[in-house]
């Protein structure tokens, strides 16, 4: 049995590689930080090792590193950016799909087809299944031409029509040519598209009108005014009975023994003639209170002579919030032992999530999402509450600091996507989840993301008040132990967020916001979390809701043992789908799979064609499903085969050693090297432009490993 230190992945040795004395069997530990960190990206490169002739003319070797080279290779490229790339020769979108172009000549896009057409490189051809990958004789890219039955178009499949038109790479597949004018045109399959519209269409799409609303805040939101109202009431009363328990202990307070001969004069303050407003910044006296009520008399009398209808009738006919739904009447969630996907920045988008469901999981959430910009009717955050069908339990998953973006957020999701908007099955969204465990320092400045641990008292109005603007919509929590290590606070949070703010249901990461990945989940913590829940459900008659742990899952076996120890319902899987997207299928059927290069490859097939029938098969669309393939490649690398490993089953934090597969193609797919990915990429997207480059977010992966 071969030895390595601690954290290493034990691999059996006729797999090692022999590295050099100056080399390092074990590679540059990955930053999963990155895995929940931003989403901005900026260019990035780092040069090849540099080299020295340490004798003179001799041989050169390679020279030793200084800490700061050292520290300059590790942790994140952060501030990435990623160029769109777009055609040398740009036809307007609307002509391209047979349209009238409202611009006309004032358009800044061509019209002019047949010249785009000469322009247009030649199509790609996209592989229905590996074997036409592996096999070497077959051209990368070819030639249009419709006879040879090769080209297909992986939107034209799906939906029945493309719609990029005559911009497709793939456009062989759905052009054809008049036999009169001889023009071409394109095909639509009226079958495909009609199943398409049942089964294959994404769903929770946001209208121009519903921005323009967010965009100039002309939306209305009337249960968050209601609820707004409520809470300055309740501030105004607390403050009151604040101010009146200061005068009673005023009163109440000895006599000072300094001078007996003085006794204590106690002076009542006079009566208070003025209100304080909601605001706290104007007094109303009880005179002007009684001329405001007169002039209501006179308006009440002058709405009756000019309309013969009262007041109270137009009031009526008023934007106001229906009746409110109490917690008990949520629809309850029945998530026992279901396999969860957790939100997954910049990775974890609508082609991710549906790979990891074609492999199993049944429950998944969109990126997380702030407040904010959904409020300013952004197109980017509402695309993150895209859902495809075959997603059977979706949610979305929203960051903020404050009720008056999180309650209003949650009001616009419920009227556009709730039960109530008239979403049809597999649309529409069936939870809204609170981010409170975001640990990146962004996010938690603001007071979002982990921070609301330390503001339980916000974070209850919060949730009261998504409950109340959501309706039937469950809201859920996910959440950190704590802020600070040693200092664990979610044992006290999580009883009140389930029995006092109406929490649906409740997702601890077994790690303190400090931790971040640096030491193993504490299983046993969240153990005690859940009694703790349990224990209140009992003494207060509740009934239960489902908590699902979250930390360190990477196998079936670690699944199945955290629910039977712990007593959660579930556990939420994260970097584990990152790395093996297939642990769901693990899971599901309660064993180790020793999955095949070639099965791993269909996998990324499969993930290339779900990016090109989300991102788009034009230019642009396929170098932005090449991007976020290799950011998925950019996790996958990390995976060690368990038929390498002298023990099972494997630990999500142990590097492996430098290996080699049992075949070529499981030698690339555990490559590190960034360069190798876009090399994967290009067995199903074509060869990269020159203008495409892709940064990975670990700066360990930037560069070619020596040794």
């Amino acid at each position: 049995m071969s030895t390595f230190p601690a954290g290493t992945a034990p691999v059996k040795a006729e797999f090692l590689i022999p590295i050099s004395a100056e080399g390092s069997a074990v590679p540059p530990v990955a930053d999963d930080d990155a895995a929940e960190g931003g989403t901005s990206h900026t260019s990035h490169r780092l040069g090849g090792d540099e080299n020295d002739d340490a004798s003179g003319g001799g041989p050169s070797r390679r020279r030793k590193k200084t800490r700061e080279e050292k520290k300059a290779r590790q942790g994140q490229n952060k501030n990435r950016k990623f160029g769109k790339v777009k055609d040398d020769y740009d036809l307007c979108r609307k002509t391209a799909n047979g349209q009238t172009c409202e611009f006309g000549e004032e358009c800044r896009y061509s019209h002019d087809i047949p010249a785009y057409l000469e322009a247009k490189p030649a199509d790609l051809c996209f592989p229905t299944n590996v074997s036409q990958v592996l096999d070497e004789s077959k051209p990368a890219e070819e030639e249009a031409d419709a006879s040879t039955g090769r080209i297909i178009c992986p939107v034209f499949e799906e939906f029945g029509e493309c719609k990029y038109g005559f911009k497709c790479r793939y456009l062989s597949a759905h052009i054809r040519k008049d036999e009169s004018s001889g023009s071409p045109f394109l095909v639509v399959d009226e079958d495909k598209k009609a199943r398409a519209a049942l089964s294959a269409n994404e769903a929770n799409y946001i209208t121009p009108d519903v921005q323009k609303l967010l965009r100039t805040k002309k939306y209305p939101t009337p249960i968050w005014n209601a609820y707004m109202k409520e809470m300055q009431e309740a501030e105004k009363a607390e403050r009151e009975r604040e101010k009146l328990k200061k005068e009673k202990k005023e009163q109440e307070a000895p006599v000072s023994n300094g001078d007996e001969n003085v006794a204590q004069v106690v002076i009542p303050e006079p009566e208070q003639d003025a209100e304080v407003s909601t605001n706290g910044d104007e007094k109303v006296s009880k005179e002007e209170d009684s001329g405001m009520d007169t002039t209501e008399d006179d308006h009440q009398t002058t709405i009756l002579k000019r309309t013969g209808e009262s007041a109270s009738l137009l009031d009526s006919q008023k934007d106001t919030p229906d009746l409110q739904t109490r917690f008990v009447e949520k629809k309850r969630l029945n998530w026992k032992e279901k396999t969860y996907l957790a939100p997954l920045t910049t990775v974890g988008n609508l082609p991710f999530r549906r790979l990891c469901v074609s492999y199993g999981a049944e429950i998944t959430c969109g990126e997380m999402g702030l407040a904010t910009s959904f409020l300013q009717g952004s197109k980017e955050e509402w695309s993150l509450v895209r859902r495809h069908p075959s997603e059977r339990i979706f949610g979305v998953q929203v960051a903020g600091n404050k009720p008056n973006t999180l309650v209003p957020t949650a009001e616009v999701i419920a009227k556009e996507f709730g039960l109530g908007s008239g979403a049809s099955a597999g649309a529409g969204v069936d939870f809204v989840d609170v981010n409170c465990g975001c640990p990146i320092d962004l996010v938690f400045k603001t007071g979002s993301g982990s921070a609301l641990l330390d503001a339980p008292g916000k974070l209850g109005r919060i949730l009261v008040g998504m409950n109340k603007a959501l309706g039937e919509i469950p809201v859920t929590v996910k959440l950190r132990t704590g802020v600070k290590d040693g200092k664990n606070n979610a044992h006290k949070l999580m009883p009140r967020l389930a029995g006092e703010w109406g929490a649906s249901c409740l997702t601890l990461h077994g790690r303190t916001r400090q931790q971040r990945y640096t030491k193993l989940a504490d299983w046993d913590y969240i153990k005690q979390c859940v009694d703790a829940v349990r224990a209140r459900e009992t003494e207060e008659d509740l009934p239960p809701i489902p908590i699902f742990g979250g930390g360190d899952c990477f196998s079936s076996q670690d699944f199945w043992e955290d629910i039977a120890q712990t007593g959660v319902d579930g556990v939420m899987v994260g970097r584990g789908a990152l790395i093996k997207p297939w642990i769901f299928t693990e899971i599901r059927e309660r064993r180790e799979w020793d999955i095949s290069s070639r099965e791993r490859l269909e996998g990324i097939r499969k993930l290339a064609e779900f990016g090109l029938c989300h991102f788009g098969t034009d230019t642009t669309g396929i170098n932005t499903a090449r991007r976020y393939l290799c950011e998925a490649l950019s996790f996958q690398y990390r995976y060690v085969p368990i038929g390498l490993l002298e023990q099972l089953p494997a630990k999500i934090n142990d590097r492996a050693p430098a290996f080699r597969g049992r075949d070529e193609l499981e030698t690339l797919l555990a490559s590190p090297d960034s360069r190798d990915w876009v090399k994967i990429s290009e067995m199903f997207l074509g060869p990269a432009p020159e203008a495409f480059s892709f940064t990975p977010k670990h700066k360990s992966n930037a560069y070619e490993s020596q040794g």
